[in-house]
């Protein structure tokens, strides 16, 4: 199961949950995998420890993604080491924390996106891919129902999503493509849990709904298998879980 031998991937906010699942899951398929995290170092750690059980190399890589001159560092430590970058998976997202400004929602879920994807490009030689990763709340924006709590990130999410988008003939030209991958709710992540607490039975009643939710490891999956797939052109959206509400 080596699709992905020796291309290197940048996975962002790597350090626990969805990030470091698919941080896993490539290196079981044969990736190299540099791991971005804010804060959360030795929970880092361990993901590179799991990383190089199955012979891979690990790269740790601290940054805010909101702080251009930390994107830029990492970017340079990625280029002096491993020379290259095949995989930009944009994971890490936010807005719900109480000690952030007002627009931190907007400048880590949109702006920051676009800063690292511009960082990143000269690093991506053709026959790379840039994975967008979103809710079904943020890809539907506008057009669906949502939750009050969550529609700050929905909104910057979304918005992220579109200018990442627009930029496809720019990143086709460059032969790279891009692929957004959107989910339901996710059982057993915070945001989810976040949503419930100021709305107790969301998740119960969106489970209902749905008949089922998406674990972790099925999102996880499906992202590393957007790396690979040949059959999607960019500008693709995969959807894990129900998208019907």
């Amino acid at each position: 199961m080596q699709q992905l031998q020796n291309r290197i991937a940048l996975i962002t906010g790597a350090s626990r949950g969805i990030g470091a699942a698919v941080a896993r899951m490539l290196a079981e398929r044969g990736a190299d995998v540099v791991i971005n995290y804010r804060s959360k170092g030795p929970r880092a750690e361990e993901v590179a420890a799991e990383v190089q059980t199955h012979g891979r190399r690990a790269l740790l890589a601290q940054a805010d993604l909101t702080v251009e001159r930390e994107v830029r560092a990492m970017l340079e430590r990625v280029r002096e080491q491993w020379g290259r970058l095949d995989l930009l998976i944009l994971n890490a997202s936010g807005g719900l924390e109480r000690d952030k400004p007002a627009d931190y929602a907007f400048q880590l879920n949109a702006t920051a996106q676009e800063r690292l994807t511009d960082a990143a490009l000269p690093l991506m030689p053709p026959g790379s891919r840039i994975i967008f990763v979103t809710s079904h709340l943020a890809h539907f924006y506008g057009q669906k129902p949502g939750y009050s709590l969550y529609e700050p990130v929905a909104a910057s999410k979304h918005a992220g999503e579109q200018a990442l988008r627009a930029r496809i003939p720019e990143l086709e030209a460059r032969g790279i493509r891009l692929i957004v991958v959107s989910g339901d709710l996710i059982e057993g992540t915070i945001t989810p849990r976040l949503i419930d607490r100021a709305d107790p039975g969301i998740i119960a009643a969106r489970r209902a709904q749905a008949g089922t939710l998406p674990t972790v490891a099925d999102f996880a999956r499906a992202i590393v298998d957007a790396c690979s797939d040949s059959q999607l052109s960019s500008g693709a959206t995969i959807f894990v879980g129900s998208t019907e509400w």
